[in-house]
């Protein structure tokens, strides 16, 4: 898939809300509910009040339950191709890691070593369905977003790297807009972007109909009934 294009204005928006407020907003978009292409279940977050994870999608597929087959040069030479996979193409760009044992992740891709080098790289943070580890010992300004936290790297290493990955019932493509905090991660769809903005602007809103007047002194059930009517004549 090509590469999204994304304003700087839209990514400055997107990394000061959370993935629930812009998985609202693309059904704003789209005049539907129903948008599924999103994470399911709880998943673990490195820094939980970090700002949005942002970004590019650059995939790859890892395993590391087993020792794997190859020989380690060929094995070597995959990892190297995949940290230039991981450095090429426009930023900002997210990690986006598919664990082949899922699962039974056993085999931690990352940790310090792995976080230090990604983000020297210029990416922006990760988001897998595999372990992460070294909590407290991990960079700063390089949100992980896991499906578990173990100890171990096993045998981790690199299967595939440019490839279509599922990660906890989500499927991405390589190019593809991430946006992911604690709550999960999405896939913001390519048609969407253009009109993103106003969706989330125009969603924020609609909410405010209500928020507004449930935080203020005096609220009743009189006062919800009439705002709560007002609310619903304009949501999806």
């Amino acid at each position: 898939m090509a590469q999204n294009v994304i304003s700087e204005d839209l990514l400055g928006l997107l990394r000061s809300v959370d993935t629930p407020t812009v998985c609202n907003a693309i059904e704003v978009a789209q005049g539907a509910r129903g948008f599924d292409r999103h994470t399911r279940g709880t998943m673990q977050h490195s820094a939980p009040e970090a700002p949005p994870i942002v970004g590019i999608a650059r995939t790859a597929r890892i395993a590391g339950f087993l020792p794997p087959v190859e020989s380690p040069e060929v094995l070597s030479a995959r990892r190297m191709e995949y940290f230039r996979s991981m450095a090429s193409g426009n930023g900002p760009s997210v990690a986006v890691i598919e664990d082949a044992d899922y699962p039974g992740c056993a085999a931690a891709w990352w940790g310090e070593v792995h976080v230090a080098v990604h983000k020297g790289l210029g990416l922006a943070g990760a988001v897998t369905n595999g372990a992460m580890r070294d909590l407290g010992a991990i960079d700063d300004g390089f949100p992980v977003l896991a499906g578990s936290i173990g100890v171990s790297h096993g045998f981790v290493h690199v299967v595939e790297f440019g490839t279509p990955v599922k990660i906890m019932g989500m499927d991405v493509e390589q190019g593809e807009l991430i946006h992911a905090d604690r709550h999960g991660a999405l896939v913001i769809p390519r048609d969407v972007i253009p009109v993103l903005k106003g969706a989330i602007e125009t969603m924020v809103a609609r909410e405010s109909i209500v928020l507004g007047p449930a935080r203020e002194p005096g609220f009743d059930i009189d006062r919800l009934e009439e705002v709560w009517a007002e609310f619903e004549a304009k949501r999806v």
